[in-house]
């Protein structure tokens, strides 16, 4: 009975169980959680309200301006390129130049935009220059011309126009007439020079140096009608000339 009731030996001692990380396993896991915390901070810093890029201020805008503007004006200048006009007259040209109309014995016959100063010759040229059949030497080709004018080149054996030499009619005269003569009283075609002598309606550098020739030649004249005498002037042209001449 005794040996039947007895207690059973002692039980061996149960011990729990324990999970095992393998080294490898272990690291694996602290570079992932290492590569986590360095992807969460780099967010965290991108996305920071104080990294914002900070707005264009007046100044800053104002100072690019003048930056660019400098430039513009060192940058080299394109000599085919107009000049800038700033304030355009009226009538739409600047004012360093004319615009003459040509017309009668030229090439092409027409409105010519030229620069301020130039002379007879200038238009002529801008115009295709003067037809076979001109008459230049009834113009001053040297006259300056003036804004709005008309140059008309004569024909051979055309009476010319009743004014100065190369201007057409209706152009402002030196008195600032239409037509005007330019001169304020009678020439006198024993005393007078050159520059005197194409003042008169179709005197040319040409005209006048024979006249001066005639005179040399000849004499004094001793009468107007005389200047029928100079080669270039007909009967036409003396009657252009007999109020504005004298002896």
């Amino acid at each position: 009975m005794r040996v039947a009731c007895a207690p059973d030996p002692v039980d061996p001692v149960i011990r729990p169980r324990r999970t095992g990380v393998t080294p490898a396993v272990a690291m694996t896991l602290g570079a992932l959680l290492i590569i986590l915390s360095l992807a969460l901070a780099a967010r965290s810093a991108l996305t920071a309200p104080g990294n914002a890029a900070p707005a264009a201020t007046p100044s800053t805008t104002a100072s690019s301006t003048g930056d660019a503007q400098a430039a513009n004006a060192l940058a080299p200048v394109d000599p085919a390129s107009p000049p800038p006009t700033d304030h355009p007259s009226a009538g739409g040209t600047g004012s360093a130049q004319v615009v003459v109309h040509v017309a009668g014995a030229v090439t092409a016959p027409g409105v010519v935009v030229l620069p301020e100063g130039a002379r007879v010759i200038d238009a002529i040229d801008a115009a295709g220059g003067a037809a076979p059949d001109a008459d230049t030497d009834q113009l001053n080709l040297a006259r300056p011309l003036t804004d709005g004018e008309q140059v008309r080149v004569p024909r051979q054996g055309e009476e010319p126009w009743p004014g100065p030499a190369g201007q057409g009619p209706g152009a402002p005269g030196p008195t600032g007439t239409a037509g005007g003569s330019g001169t304020s009283g009678t020439v006198n075609l024993n005393t007078a020079d050159a520059a005197e002598l194409e003042t008169l309606p179709g005197i040319g550098p040409a005209l006048a140096q024979r006249i001066i020739n005639y005179r040399t030649e000849h004499g004094a004249f001793t009468s107007v009608d005389e200047l029928t005498s100079v080669s270039g002037i007909g009967s036409a042209r003396l009657e252009a000339l007999r109020e504005l001449v004298s002896v």
